[in-house]
């Protein structure tokens, strides 16, 4: 695809430099970028010297990686999101923290502020010969928004743990709930607090016995701990005010900023940094709706264009080696992905 004046264009990967390419691209008609730029000094791509990452110096890779940036935000609508992934290098046998000085160079203009820093915890991450140092198993997710109306869809994220969850379930103990009675009628509870709260927790037994949450648990004014160190908050102003609190555990998996998944193995993929399809189709699920644009303005191999099209959303990619736009287009090719949407 050649670069025209104006790209209004998606579902295609473009042969061409980056930034030269973003800025042909119209204000806020983005929904999603998600990205891993070429890391420094670390990897051939084969995009020769003029590409990001060959740079001499740490300066001159974070003023490139942030003029892209720039662009990045100026064509993501205002509901929009941008996520970097990016890997640090060790200069002179200390971590040069490279991925947290351009997260804190991305915000320094206040045109966007950081949501949520996504660790990558690697399963399989690669054997290092150093025995002073540990190897290096995590990479940073940088999840950036430009205003406080991103869309954010938590219920989708990492959905498939929730139904795991929910089918392993176990059926409640006839037990469930009896230490709290002994507790409430030995407290110092007023007699009509000890009955609001025998109430309640009947509640609750019911909607565990009933499917409707988890679990729970309880906190008794004189019993337990306040909650949050006894920082003022809604769960102690209800044990302050009625003399206790009850804590619904719905059962859905906590979505942490952590996400497991081994370095990708792709069969026949030339690219030598293939990040995992599973991470990046768990971000667009979570930062994006169907028929949303999804942009990769460093496409490499086609994972990002490729989880978006998995996922029903319209993608748009750019890539400077015209091997790598082929080896992309020949993966879009195919049609049945979804072996790889979970693991």
């Amino acid at each position: 695809m050649q670069i025209s004046e104006q790209i209004e264009i998606q579902n295609e990967i473009i042969a061409g430099n980056s930034l030269a390419v973003l800025k042909t691209i119209n204000c806020q008609t983005v929904d999603l970028v998600v990205t891993s730029p070429p890391y420094f000094q670390q990897r051939d791509y084969g995009n020769g010297s003029f590409g990001v990452g060959n740079e001499q110096t740490e300066d001159e890779y974070l003023k490139n990686l942030s003029a892209i940036f720039v662009e990045c935000v100026r064509v993501t609508k205002n509901t929009g999101a941008i996520v970097f992934n990016l890997g640090d290098k060790y200069v002179d046998g200390a971590l040069s923290l490279l991925p947290y000085k351009f997260a804190i160079k991305a915000t320094e203009n206040k045109q966007v502020f950081l949501v949520n820093q996504i660790t990558w915890s690697k399963l399989n991450p690669t054997p290092r010969q150093d025995k002073r140092k540990l190897i290096q198993a995590t990479e940073p997710f940088f999840i950036f928004a430009k205003s406080k109306n991103y869309h954010f869809d938590l219920d989708n994220y990492l959905k498939h743990l929730d139904d795991q969850n929910k089918n392993n379930r176990s059926k409640p103990s006839e037990k469930l709930g009896k230490q709290y009675f002994e507790l409430i009628e030995n407290s110092d509870l007023t007699e009509i607090q000890k009955e609001q709260a025998k109430k309640s927790l009947k509640d609750a037994i019911m909607a565990v016995h009933n499917g409707e949450i988890d679990s729970f648990r309880m906190k008794i004014k004189g019993i337990h701990k306040e909650a949050y160190g006894g920082m003022e908050g809604g769960r102690n102003n209800q044990i302050r005010n009625q003399g206790f609190t009850i804590i619904k555990i719905l059962g859905n998996k906590l979505k942490k900023d952590l996400i497991e998944s081994p370095v990708e193995m792709t069969k026949d993929n030339a690219h030598p940094a293939v990040y995992p399809l599973y991470i990046i189709q768990e971000l667009i699920k979570l930062l994006s709706k169907e028929n949303d644009l999804v942009l990769d303005p460093f496409c490499g191999s086609g994972t990002t264009c490729l989880a978006a099209k998995n996922l029903k959303r319209n993608y748009l990619g750019i890539e400077i080696n015209p091997e790598y736009v082929n080896l992309a287009n020949n993966r879009l090719k195919q049609t049945d992905f979804s072996q790889e949407l979970f693991i």
